[in-house]
């Protein structure tokens, strides 16, 4: 029996986890840990019962043990996510919450030799500069639940990485690909995502391609790639999650549909592919797929995303909180849509990099990057 502990249960990705897990033999949940939804995380745990439950957020102790009364284990903050990932019971610790905090989590369960499912783009970018030296060390194993680095991670298998001559990343272009101005784009239209459904961060990062963005630098730390070696498409239908090409010519590609239980069934089961509740592709009822080049003039992250991964350092963290900072500030109607993109561009090309970064050092520049967007904001 595999015991899973899944940090950020009550999102998008950890409610995703629940439902492969109810559908899968022999694996089960020992740890749910979430964010403010205590509601949502009892009545996950009241389904599950693992042997504990938590929150990232000390703050919630009182609002958690208040509903608890002795039926699980307890854990907070950072901290107990941490003990989580060193827990000897743990087999596989899911990677389902947003922001960069679980960096420790991740680094610790990989110490630790335990499969690693990660679906937090802000940690691999980052902490990205660390990733890079700590990574082939450890003897655990990580595996990306991201459709498009699952992608390229099931290409992968069995290739001598020395035939790789790039990967291709693909976009679904979010609502807005084939739009001429972003004047007066609304949150609620950001929001109304054509092919995935997600957290709300993450859609209005698909709206302005920096999700896309994010997976550039994410698939340099996971597969050792240079700039180079990495391109993005768009690809309206989100059909096809990526390509690998060789460099006799030859091209492997990963098909599905356009559901998030497929990818984090497989970072759960790799190399095996079990039995999935997601809906089957039909290949003969798809149609036409089509691919376009990004319009870097109107998604200008892209672009940006090459340079940040060519500077390297502080920088990729600086522009992962300054994207934080920019999309809740159009969520909160503080900024147009279009804003989200000048004061990501604007707080990374005002920061001065530190090229070998310490823990402390990514630590301080993203708080850095935080008050330098909060500033442009007002």
């Amino acid at each position: 029996m595999k015991k899973i502990a899944i940090l950020g249960s009550t999102g998008s990705i950890g409610k995703n986890t629940l439902k492969v897990i109810r559908e899968l033999d022999n694996y089960e949940v020992y740890a749910l840990y979430a964010g403010n939804n205590i509601p949502l995380l009892i009545e996950q745990a009241e389904e599950f019962n693992p042997q504990f439950v938590g929150t990232f957020f000390s703050e919630n102790k009182k609002r958690l043990d208040k509903v608890v009364n002795e039926r699980w284990k307890t854990l907070y903050g950072v901290e107990g996510a941490n003990k989580l990932s060193e827990d000897e019971k743990v087999d596989i610790v899911v990677i389902a919450s947003a922001g960069s905090m679980t960096f420790d989590a991740l680094i610790l369960a990989m110490e630790n030799g335990k499969k690693v499912a990660t679906a937090n783009k802000e940690t691999i970018v980052s902490y990205s500069h660390l990733l890079r030296k700590r990574l082939p060390e450890l003897s655990g194993e990580l595996i990306p639940v991201d459709s498009e680095h699952s992608a390229i991670y099931q290409s992968l298998l069995g290739a001598n990485r020395g035939d790789v001559k790039r990967i291709t990343l693909t976009a679904s272009g979010g609502p807005f690909y084939n739009r001429e101005s972003f004047d007066g784009i609304t949150a609620k239209e950001a929001l109304n995502h054509p092919t995935w459904n997600m957290g709300k961060k993450i859609t209005i990062d698909s709206a302005t391609l920096m999700n896309k963005a994010l997976e550039v630098i994410e698939a340099s730390v996971l597969f050792n790639l240079s700039p180079e070696e990495i391109e993005v498409v768009i690809h309206p239908e989100s059909i096809i999650h990526g390509f690998v090409e060789f460099k006799d010519g030859s091209i492997i590609s990963q098909l599905s549909s356009p559901d998030m239980k497929i990818p984090i069934q497989f970072a759960l089961t790799a190399p095996e592919h079990k039995s999935s509740p997601a809906p089957r592709l039909s290949i003969s009822d798809l149609g036409a797929l089509t691919f376009y080049k990004v319009d870097e003039e109107k998604f200008p992250l892209v672009a940006l995303a090459y340079h940040v991964l060519k500077e390297a350092g502080t920088l990729s963290a600086v522009f992962v909180s300054a994207d934080e900072v920019a999309v809740d500030a159009f969520l909160s109607g503080e900024i147009e849509f279009k804003k989200i993109m000048d004061i990501i561009i604007k707080v990374t090309e005002s920061h001065k990099v530190i090229k070998e970064p310490e823990k402390d050092d990514i630590i301080e520049a993203e708080n850095w990057a935080r008050e330098k967007a909060r500033k442009l904001i007002k």
